[in-house]
């Protein structure tokens, strides 16, 4: 029994020696890592004093390349920029105005057809011989009516003989006056089946491009069908309606109503390329009350097909152009707390940071109203690292155009 009671203290002293070196351990490695980030971090406050002092390996001697672009003066177009709607001037849906079983079709799906252009031909027969019908009445009334007139001519020789009164002279004057009035109602059916027998040939009502067939050929067409045998889209001129903010007017449609010309680009969904350039032809009579703006339109030749109805285009009208202005690549430009701001670049190869005004911009290039002044080395590439103080290394990159003034045939509308 004591052997036994030997042995249990003898292992409840081993598990306490072999807990304690554990806890030593832990407490040891624990001690390590807070040794090692108190180093890093006293290493990295003595790079930042020495960097802040001129030190060795400080920002003074690490510039940050950069690329740099100067600001200079010119001209820059004033746009405004509106959501639009490829709108083909005219669409008309193609019915027959007679019934009939269709015999051809005569067109291609999606091909460019001309005014006047045959496009489908209706079973001609059954009109044909409404034609004759007709004929043959007008031509039996009209022989009704020469022979009331020489009837009428004799009257006129016996009334003045005093062989017929006056009542029997009046009698066959009505009848030539009957006759003549049922001649006039034969020729009207006569034109009226001669113009179903033309409307057995459909033809294109316009110049445009046709869209997918309707109908087959064989099956029989009325003129109440909803669908129409064929869709007809005039392509040329195209319009655009898009939509402009109410505020926007002022410097629109007063140039508009006195006949100036103001030009119009139609650029595509992502605003990366210009599908056309036109001019602006109208604008709508009221404002929207719930978007706060009014609806214009603008005509494109279109002459490469390059607008395609109900596209979604991004419209551009442009209203004036700035002369003189600062202007440098939007890419400078940069947003803060404080606002737009662009970083300086000083005489010693540093950058501040430097609050500007906006003006218009125009594709990459944007004006600054005030902040800098043409002559001024502003930051491009490479401002993520940037901040007030810090040294760089410009190098220069392509400056932004500048729109020389141009000849008064080539100056919008707004000048």
């Amino acid at each position: 029994m004591k052997d036994l009671n030997a042995s249990g203290s003898a292992l409840l002293r081993g598990d306490s020696a072999l807990h304690a070196r554990r806890t030593a351990w832990i407490i040891g490695a624990v001690a390590l890592a807070l040794g090692i980030a108190g180093a890093t971090v006293w290493q990295r406050m003595r790079a930042d004093a020495n960097g802040a002092h001129g030190g060795k390996g400080g920002s003074a001697q690490r510039a940050v390349p950069v690329g740099v672009a100067t600001a200079v003066s010119g001209d820059i177009d004033v746009y405004q920029d509106g959501l639009g709607t490829v709108v083909p001037r005219n669409v008309v849906t193609v019915h027959t105005r007679v019934n009939g079983q269709l015999m051809r079709v005569l067109f291609k799906e999606g091909q460019l057809v001309k005014a006047g252009q045959l496009l489908a031909e209706i079973d001609p027969r059954p009109y044909q011989v409404l034609l004759t019908t007709a004929e043959g009445q007008m031509a039996r009334d009209r022989a009704l009516l020469e022979n009331a007139r020489v009837d009428l001519g004799r009257y006129k020789t016996l009334f003045a003989q005093e062989s017929i009164s006056q009542q029997q002279l009046a009698t066959q004057a009505a009848l030539v006056r009957q006759n003549e009035g049922t001649v006039l109602a034969d020729k009207g059916q006569v034109d009226s089946a001669k113009l179903s027998l033309v409307y057995t040939r459909i033809t294109s009502p316009l110049t445009g491009r046709v869209g997918l067939r309707q109908v087959d050929p064989g099956n029989i067409v009325q003129s109440s069908d909803p669908n129409g045998l064929v869709v007809i889209t005039q392509i040329q001129p195209m319009t655009v309606i898009f939509t402009v903010p109410e505020t926007r007017l002022t410097a629109i449609v007063p140039r508009l109503y006195a006949g100036g010309t103001l030009s119009v680009e139609a650029w595509d969904r992502n605003n990366k390329v210009k599908l056309a350039i036109g001019t602006l032809a109208a604008a709508d009579n009221q404002i929207d009350t719930n978007t706060g703006t009014v609806k214009l339109r603008a005509v494109f030749n279109n002459e490469k097909s390059q607008l395609f109805p109900n596209e979604f285009v991004n419209a551009r009208v442009l209203i004036d152009r700035e002369h003189d202005a600062t202007i440098i690549p939007a890419a400078a430009v940069q947003a803060g707390t404080i606002g737009p701001f662009v970083y300086l670049v000083q005489p010693n190869q540093t950058v501040a940071v430097q609050p500007v005004s906006l003006g218009p911009a125009e594709g990459a290039s944007v004006a600054i109203d005030k902040g800098i002044a043409p002559g001024d080395v502003v930051v491009v590439d490479g401002t993520d690292s940037l901040r007030s103080g810090t040294a760089v290394q410009p190098v220069m990159r392509a400056a932004p155009p500048a729109r020389r003034p141009q000849s008064g045939n080539e100056q919008p509308s707004g000048e």
